[in-house]
């Protein structure tokens, strides 16, 4: 063992090491079997594949030493492991650095022991020295509260309907489109279209060239994050717009997971092309499939989409998000970061030029913003001296919901009976600094 690889002796023959090449069939193996959603029997190949991905092949932003391992060096064994890929997420147009936990897992025998806290607590601080400015993750309802993170921005949701709702195509008629396999010329044209749609949103994650070419041809076939990229394109090759799906059906539904096109061209000109493009992969992939069953198709486009405007009669099922989990580990420093959104949304306010002082409570903390003519000229935490000492009160984690668009302060004030303004200025502030906003992000895995 190398011993710059190891991070913490944890006793009764434990150590917290980083990942290395060496571990990487062992990697993929402990967490096929342990993020199987049929046991660790059966183990999940589509798991396997993704892990081996990330130990031996060149990703963009990740290295095998980006897993941290929990070693029984009794026997050799992983019992415990987790990752943090980096990317970068932009707020409004203001980028920052990131790392999304992944693939967490403990096995059995080894459960409630810390194993899992620990290697957090290295990951918030070497995040920390990374300059991240957030951790967010997916995973089991709860779970993740226990380690300072909140749910706080939406994950996935969107609309579906049955494939009797997709229109065919009438006797003599032809497609106006075609819907085509994505080439790395293709990235240009996908990124800048990809990047403008960023701006419907609040959050958005970042991809640079190197992570088109990885979705492109960088994933095994049979990872489970692999996506197909698809080109939708006139009949004499002019790119209109692209696509992402996953490689599968989803249940019997096959799922857009992102569907943009250029400004110029109408979505009630496309879609129809699409929707039959849908029916014809969904219908290929359950014949490849035993028992497998196509009868629908969805729009996974987040709670927002022009799509669902476009063509609501035939997406009359809406599918509710679940949601991300976040951590901010430097409040005061992330509003700075964001401090130019904050005055330009008072800029566009009734309160434009407001001069004043904000006073977020959380009870146990706060943070005191000054405005001085609309300008945030600063950010500090201060200590509540009592349980009202603050102009809006947020229990435990509540602010970063509506930090981050989530929920509105009305909704998150409705939800909890201790979250509300104990004035009016308060109100004002909060609900024009910080207003509701839809986020559907592609994250990097």
């Amino acid at each position: 063992m190398k011993n710059d690889k190891i991070i913490k002796e944890m006793g009764e023959g434990l150590i917290l090491r980083r990942g290395m090449v060496e571990d990487a069939q062992n990697l993929a193996e402990f967490n096929a079997k342990l993020h199987s959603d049929d046991g660790p029997s059966q183990p999940d190949q589509g798991i396997a594949a993704w892990v081996d991905d990330l130990t031996t092949r060149p990703h963009p932003t990740f290295d095998v030493s980006d897993f941290t391992i929990v070693e029984d060096t009794k026997t050799g064994e992983i019992v415990s492991s987790m990752n943090s890929i980096p990317q970068i997420w932009s707020y409004a147009g203001i980028e920052f650095q990131v790392g999304r936990l992944e693939l967490v897992g403990t096995a059995l025998a080894y459960r409630n022991q810390g194993l899992v806290r620990t290697q957090f607590d290295w990951f918030h601080q070497f995040g920390a020295d990374r300059g991240q400015k957030m951790g967010v993750i997916t995973g089991i309802p709860y779970y993740y509260r226990q380690f300072g993170y909140e749910m706080g921005l939406a994950l996935g949701g969107g609309r579906a309907g049955s494939i009797t709702k997709i229109p065919k195509l009438k006797k003599d008629q032809r497609e106006d489109f075609m819907v085509r396999p994505a080439e790395p010329c293709d990235i240009d044209f996908m990124s800048k279209l990809y990047t403008a749609s960023l701006e419907r949103q609040l959050v958005g994650c970042l991809r640079s060239k190197d992570m088109w070419n990885y979705e492109l041809s960088g994933r095994s076939e049979g990872s489970a994050v692999a996506e197909k990229l698809r080109i939708i394109e006139t009949l004499d090759g002019s790119p209109v717009g692209f696509l992402v799906h996953p490689p599968m059906l989803w249940g019997s539904k096959l799922s857009l997971l992102v569907f943009e096109i250029k400004d110029g061209i109408s979505w009630l000109d496309v879609t129809p092309t699409v929707l039959r493009y849908l029916q014809s992969e969904g219908t290929a992939y359950a014949a490849r499939g035993e028992d497998a069953q196509f009868d629908s198709f969805g729009m996974s486009l987040g709670v927002e989409h022009p799509v669902y405007d476009v063509i609501p009669a035939r997406l009359p099922e809406v599918i509710n998000p679940y949601a991300w989990y976040l951590r901010i580990a430097d409040l005061p420093e992330f509003l700075r970061l964001i401090g130019g959104v904050l005055e330009q949304r008072l800029l566009n306010s009734p309160l434009v030029g407001h001069s004043g002082n904000l006073k977020l409570c959380f009870f146990q903390t706060g943070i005191l913003l000054t405005f001085t003519r609309g300008n945030l000229s600063k950010v500090e935490t201060y200590k509540p001296e009592h349980a009202q000492d603050g102009d809006v009160l947020f229990p435990d984690l509540t602010f970063l919901q509506v930090l981050f668009g989530y929920r509105s302060f009305d909704e998150v004030e409705r939800a909890f009976a201790d979250c509300y303004a104990r004035n009016d200025h308060g109100r004002a502030l909060v609900k024009f600094l910080f207003p509701k906003k839809p986020s559907n992000i592609w994250s990097i895995v």
